[in-house]
């Protein structure tokens, strides 16, 4: 029986929509506060940095490299999350939009090449979640209500 793999193709609509916000923003637009601290380029910077991680997952898998207990994402991920904003934030707003585009093509390119049977969930000892459009989902709408 063939394994599902829906997440392909949400990976390709959020993709799409990444790319499509991407493209009409403005310099000002990727400056504007999404929260109280983060804005809209530090959002997608954000998004970049996960996406950059499950790619490095998705290569220790194809190499064959067992997995260690440090590739499995922290129940808190605030702090890697405050860590990567600090680095964000001295970062060009339009190079982060456009690294962020370019993460989500390979990211999503390789993850579609995988088994899925060797990716979470249906390998529990596997970190890497191979659905990366619910967090480029809640991101992206996040900026969205801001632009309004």
């Amino acid at each position: 029986m063939p394994m599902d793999r829906a997440y392909v193709e949400q990976n390709t609509r959020e993709r799409e929509r990444l790319h499509a916000l991407v493209a009409r923003l403005t310099d000002d637009d990727l400056r504007r506060s999404v929260t109280d601290r983060w804005t809209v380029a530090d959002m997608l910077g954000h998004l970049a940095f996960w996406d950059a991680r499950a790619l490095s997952l998705a290569e220790k898998l194809q190499a064959g490299v067992p997995f260690s207990a440090a590739d499995h994402e922290a129940e808190d991920v605030d702090p890697v999350n405050a860590a990567v904003h600090a680095l964000l934030c001295v970062l060009p707003p339009r190079q982060v939009a456009e690294l962020a585009l370019r993460l989500a093509d390979e990211t999503d390119r390789r993850v579609a090449t995988l088994d899925p049977q060797r990716l979470w969930p249906e390998d529990a000892g596997c970190p890497l979640n191979p659905l990366r459009a619910s967090h480029r989902a809640e991101h992206l709408d996040h900026i969205e209500v801001a632009l309004r």
